[in-house]
């Protein structure tokens, strides 16, 4: 028959096994001597932590710049929906323009005033949106804010000079977004010359 002793020698020890088990469950358990000394693993700690920092710092200087892009890119959606709105209110200033410049008579002077109030209404709501009536008439032409329909010959004006304006030509925020329909001065040939 065993004795008591030869009994504990015959059973298993549990705690060697749930040492091993704890070791594999917790790596922080399972560091040896060979990983290092505390101040290694603190340094790496650290540089884990400074690395994990500039991720972060890196990720929201991304996410602020999507911020203001898409706030960039909204600001230009609205800025066209606008700009195509004043493009097709244009031909009514013109038409308004017109309507002003034919009825002088006295018989019209009260409908010519009302005419005048809306003309004025439409024209400084649109200016407040940004719309900029060019200036043409004696100016030197520039094709940029220019569309030449004649060339008159003429001496009575500088070469290149704006005479009159068909067309009015408007800037909206520093975009031209009709130009000036123009007649524009032209110096007569010199008599050995001919114009091509």
């Amino acid at each position: 028959m065993p004795s008591h002793k030869d009994k504990e020698e015959m059973i298993p020890n549990p705690a060697p096994a749930s040492a091993a088990a704890t070791a594999a469950q917790d790596p922080a358990c399972s560091a040896s001597p060979a990983d290092g000394s505390p101040a290694e693993q603190i340094k790496k700690l650290l540089a884990e932590k400074e690395e994990l920092l500039d991720t972060l710092k890196r990720r929201q200087a991304d996410f602020e710049n999507y911020r203001k892009r898409v706030e960039k890119e909204r600001h230009q959606d609205r800025q066209r929906g606008v700009e195509a709105l004043v493009e097709q209110l244009l031909p009514v200033l013109d038409g308004f323009e017109l309507a002003l410049r034919a009825h002088d008579e006295p018989a019209y002077a009260e409908y010519r005033k009302g005419f005048e109030l809306i003309y004025r209404q439409l024209a400084d709501a649109l200016a407040k949106q940004g719309l900029v009536r060019i200036e043409s008439a004696g100016k030197e032409f520039n094709p940029h804010f220019h569309h030449a329909i004649e060339r008159v010959v003429t001496s009575e004006h500088p070469d290149g000079t704006v005479i009159s304006e068909l067309q009015p030509g408007y800037v909206f925020h520093n975009r031209v977004l009709r130009p000036a329909m123009v007649r524009v001065a032209a110096h007569p040939a010199p008599a050995g010359k001919r114009e091509i």
